[in-house]
């Protein structure tokens, strides 16, 4: 038999090649390269796509964003039309003669999706083929055979999910970008996008910035004491943790003498359970902890996954199955820099009790280390998620820490006081997994009734704070906990704000656009930007995916959802497009003119259509100051200390935003062009 294996990418293609082979397998080079060899004696080929092969459109009628109008796209006809005409052509190339196709793409939605995209490309060539489905895991030589040796039937139902989600976010995003550009006259590359998922994922971030600028701050004071028992000092704190009123506190102060003493001691211990496994979102919540973000944490979960060192990194499994093999995994794991001793230790363990967390799937196992040694091959960024990963694993695995602390109360005065302090007397997991852990608070040997010197009384002068804004991890939970996206799809839509310049900065402060957008559609169309409504949307889809409704009907669904919110929204078509604009003019202020009263503010020359820094005084003031012609420019609403201008945020796709104040004399670009100045 003839026999074709379709992969998502050229990279899993070649791996799955070498796995099966054995290393026995030839390439046919070119731009779309094959892979050959002999299994089970039947000639196989492997080719590996690029994603997606077809992409979701509407008809060339409706190419013109001007007329139709955007509410004709609710109901108009979807289309199919290939993401590179090369791809497509070279599959139905490899589809002639061939007997069987497999399908190995990543086991999830998309994967699915794009597994039978490719097959129905294949099947107008080739018609009467016998379809099958490997699924695996991770891209390890022992998954692999196992997947091969146990082929299952395409999982339709689960493309279809996939087609759904494809075409509502079609028709939503489209269909309102395109409304909210032309009601604000901002066409071409200065569109405005607006998404299903993304918009109400953008109202989170804003109206916590609207909690944050209605917070009014009330003032209150702390007062501590710092005492002396011996040669050791320490602070503790008065038992009323806030004064609301000053003179509450300097009422204390006069009672306070220059002595203490020891009232009560209570010291506890206390078992801190392990970590659960790593499902995709605590994976990324994790990451951005640690300083990178959800995108790039994706994007090298992705390679390390594709090299066969970790597994399959989209999932919400948190709960390991039986038949993993912890005890393969942690000997392989023994010759791996930084982690093999954690390993080998960890390995000695007579029984493992893995944790669990609260979800269990059957699609993948959550994220975990495969064994294989990546040696040197990683650079810094995708060593420091692999060693993450690999010591998350062996933390599920390890004994409970255990955590001694004391409360030690204090009396001076008359008035009571309090300090606490904490050790960790046996680390368990923490010794494998230390991301996050708190440092040792350590007191000096005390006992009740010990007299106290009152060296200092401390009063500091404080304000209640608002709600802290959104990390980027702590937004990805969210999402989660609102079921706004998947766990495939929220990185990226955090991702895309940024580039559209609607938030900058971590933790995300949203840009005046970004709120003017937000505000606007939760003026006039609600639905749009709620949870409630995607999550709805959510569930069908889920509901496909398990083969409980037809997909149609769930895309039909959402067409009239998205009509009645049209009706109204048209109506306000001139009110919307005025907010829009008065975001946008608000955005354009970068801040005060050093040499007039004016604005400085972003414009754009009707001549050159180059963009630059000009001030509201104009013509009585010329000041100006160029700006890169590339990017999003975000106000930062801050001065640069050395020469007083202000700042800005350059956000261009695919670049790390950098910023810079907007005076190209400032004495903080000299290192940049002396080094310019050197080439």
């Amino acid at each position: 038999m003839k026999t074709l294996i379709i992969s998502e990418k050229n990279i899993a293609a070649k791996r799955i090649a070498e796995m099966l082979s054995k290393g026995k397998n030839e390439t046919t080079k070119g731009s779309i390269p094959t892979y050959q060899f002999q299994l089970n004696g039947d000639d196989v080929t492997c080719i590996g796509l690029k994603g997606h092969i077809l992409k979701v459109d509407f008809p060339d009628k409706y190419s013109n964003w001007q007329d139709p109008p955007p509410e004709d796209l609710i109901n108009a006809e979807i289309v199919k039309v290939p993401t590179q005409k090369s791809l497509v052509t070279a599959l139905k190339k490899e589809a002639k003669g061939i007997d069987k196709v497999i399908i190995a793409t990543d086991f999830d939605r998309e994967g699915e999706l794009i597994g039978v995209d490719a097959l129905n490309q294949i099947k107008k060539i080739n018609e009467n083929i016998e379809i099958k489905r490997a699924r695996f895991s991770a891209l390890t030589k022992k998954e692999l055979e196992d997947a091969f040796n146990n082929l299952e039937e395409p999982y339709y139902s689960l493309a279809k999910a996939g087609e759904a989600r494809q075409d509502i976010d079609l028709i939503w995003g489209a269909t309102l970008t395109r409304f909210m550009s032309l009601s604000s006259t901002r066409l071409g590359s200065q569109f405005l996008s607006v998404g299903r998922v993304q918009s109400p994922t953008l109202t989170l971030v804003v109206e916590r910035e609207h909690e944050r600028k209605a917070f009014v701050s009330e003032p209150y004071w702390q007062l501590t004491g710092k005492f002396k028992i011996g040669n050791d000092e320490f602070d503790a704190s008065h038992k009323a943790e806030k004064f609301w009123k000053k003179d509450e506190v300097d009422e204390v102060l006069k009672k306070l003498g220059d002595s203490g003493q020891i009232t009560k001691i209570k010291k506890t211990e206390r078992n801190t359970a392990p970590p659960a496994p790593f499902n995709t979102t605590s994976f990324l919540t994790s990451a951005a902890a640690t300083g990178i973000s959800p995108a790039n944490a994706m994007r090298i979960a992705e390679n390390l996954y594709m090299e066969g060192y970790t597994s399959y990194p989209r999932v919400d499994n948190t709960v390991y199955p039986d038949s993993l093999d912890f005890r393969g995994i942690l000997a392989s794991l023994e010759s791996v820099k930084t982690v093999g001793s954690l390993a080998k230790e960890i390995g000695k363990t007579d029984k493992f009790e893995p944790t669990r967390g609260k979800k269990q799937a059957t699609d993948h196992p959550p994220i975990h280390p495969t064994g294989s040694n990546p040696g040197d091959k990683l650079d810094d960024q995708h060593w420091k998620i692999y060693e993450m990963i690999a010591r998350r694993f062996m933390a599920t695995l390890a004994p409970k820490a255990k955590i001694a602390s004391i409360r030690v109360d204090i009396e001076a005065g008359g008035e009571p006081f309090f300090t606490r302090g904490s050790q960790v007397i046996t680390p368990g997991w923490l010794h494998y997994y230390p991301y996050g852990k708190k440092k040792d608070v350590y007191l000096p040997e005390l006992n009740e009734g010990d007299a106290l010197e009152l060296l200092e009384k401390i009063v500091e002068d404080k304000e209640t704070q608002p709600p802290g804004r959104f990390s980027q991890g702590s937004l990805i939970q969210k999402m989660e906990d609102l079921e706004l996206g998947t766990k495939a799809t929220r990185h990226n839509i955090i991702q895309n704000l940024y580039y559209r310049g609607y938030i900058h900065s971590d933790p995300i402060v949203p840009t005046d656009l970004g709120i003017a957008m937000s505000d606007s559609l939760k003026k006039h169309a609600e639905k749009i930007s709620s949870p409630s409504m995607t999550a709805d949307l959510e569930s069908d889809m889920d509901q496909i995916a398990d083969g409980k409704i037809d997909r149609d009907q769930v895309v039909n669904r959402s067409r009239k959802m998205l009509d009645e919110i049209f009706k109204d929204l048209v109506k306000k078509k001139d009110e919307v497009g005025s907010e829009i604009r008065a975001g946008i003019q608000e955005g354009n202020i970068l801040g005060k003119c050093p040499n007039s009263e004016g604005d400085l503010r972003i414009i754009r020359s009707k001549k050159t259509r180059k963009r630059f820094v000009g001030c509201s005084d104009y013509p009585d003031c010329d000041t100006t100051f160029p700006l890169p012609q590339h990017g999003t420019i975000i106000p930062l609403g801050e001065t640069c200390e050395p020469c007083g201008s202000p700042k800005i945020k350059v956000i261009t796709k695919g670049r790390r935003p950098w910023e810079l104040c907007v005076d190209p004399n400032c004495s903080t670009k000299d290192e940049y062009k002396n080094k310019k100045a050197a080439k």
